[in-house]
């Protein structure tokens, strides 16, 4: 599709979400050579970047929705362009414009939030149901940690072995917590990275209010999505908490002795680092930490880790759109761990837990490995 777009409006937009900030590309292509859609498929980050310039948004297929905000090419540009940013404010142009058709999958997943609050379009007072059994308490006046697990592992059966895992261990180093229960929302970042501005901003003020409502104080997080939008967009719109992701806070219980792991987790595990946990916050030690602390088990690297991690190619919304087969990071990661000869490919963040779960059935040597959250291993290492 092709469309000459008065340059005026789509700059507008721009500078409404962070400055100007297209006239510092000068085109070196840079952007180009670190995105990970190279490894599967020809993507040239350098024209979209030109054609925003031009005010030209001739994007075709779903081009503008292939960004998955890495953050690599930001951390590699040499003028510092906030490239993640100038494809929100893209993606918000070519929606509220009309320019381009949002795809089918996330134009779904983005009713269902905008409608009830979740993804999966669930009922907004099913959200605190995966505790139902595990004697969680709401968090009122006074108590010291509210647990925001995400949607994923709120509402997605597969997935709630994560939040049920956080909710053992913290019971277990007697930690004085409880959750937001089914006032909480979607946090909204992938709204946001979506280009729905204005539901973003509903998300943002619901929750911000609930967290005020239940005087919270402290934050912990599963997801590095959440922790992304709570450390680095709530605090523009009132929301300043403190915001700590559950591998930094049981790197916490550990070395402060509250948190004693005694049961041997015999298993070789590879690390994949998140994106929104490494290159967007550069939490890399914990993790590796708190992984180094269960007994028995080996930790091993992949060819690619730390800054250089491959994306899962779940972030900017990608985690709701389809990819085809052939074109999936997560199949690459997937390898990866097996070359390394992991028994165990770790992560924390429930948008990589689906995509490799996805890739375990998809791929032929899928069952070799076993695909879990960092907590999940924690909680195996309990007496």
């Amino acid at each position: 599709m092709t469309s000459l777009t008065p340059l005026k409006e789509v700059t507008e937009i721009i500078t409404e979400e962070g400055g100007d900030i297209l006239k510092l590309c000068y085109q070196c292509g840079t952007c180009t050579a670190a995105c990970p859609w190279n490894q599967v498929r020809s993507f040239i980050v350098r024209r979209i970047m030109h054609q925003g310039q031009l005010g030209l948004t001739d994007f075709e297929d779903e081009d503008i929705w292939r960004c998955a905000t890495c953050n690599n090419c930001v951390v590699r540009c040499p003028r510092g362009v906030a490239i993640i940013d100038v494809m929100r404010a893209l993606r918000r142009a070519v929606t509220e414009l009309g320019i381009a058709k949002v795809p089918d999958s996330l134009r779904l997943t983005l009713k269902n939030i905008s409608g009830v609050g979740n993804p999966l379009g669930e009922d907004e007072d099913a959200r605190s149901k995966w505790s139902a059994d595990l004697g969680v308490k709401l968090h009122t006046e006074g108590t010291e940690i509210l647990y925001l697990p995400c949607c994923i592992p709120e509402y997605d059966p597969a997935v709630q072995r994560v939040s049920k895992a956080v909710a053992a261990i913290l019971n277990h180093a007697g930690v004085d917590w409880g959750i937001l229960g089914n006032e909480a929302r979607c946090c909204g970042e992938s709204v946001r990275k979506a280009g729905d501005e204005s539901t973003f901003q509903h998300l943002a003020g619901h929750n911000i209010a609930a967290f005020e409502a239940a005087e919270v104080k402290k934050i912990i997080v599963s997801s590095p999505h959440c922790y992304h939008t709570l450390t680095e967009e709530y605090p523009a719109l009132g929301g300043r908490f403190e915001v700590v992701h559950v591998v930094e806070y049981l790197d916490e219980l550990i070395k402060e002795g509250r948190l004693q792991l005694t049961k041997e987790v015999p298993k070789k595990v590879s690390y994949h680092d998140p994106c929104y946990l490494g290159r967007h916050h550069e939490i890399y030690d914990a993790p590796r930490a708190v992984l180094a602390a269960i007994p028995g088990l080996t930790l091993v690297e992949m060819r690619d880790h730390h800054d250089n991690s491959l994306c899962c190619g779940g972030g900017g919304g990608r985690i709701w759109m389809e990819t085809p087969s052939g074109e999936r990071f997560s199949d690459l990661r997937l390898e990866q761990a097996l070359a390394a000869g992991a028994g165990v490919l770790a992560t924390a963040c429930p948008y990589c837990i689906l995509n490799f779960d996805d890739s375990v059935v998809t791929k032929e040597k899928g069952s070799d490995i076993e695909i879990r959250d960092v907590a999940e291993l924690v909680a195996l290492a309990l007496s």
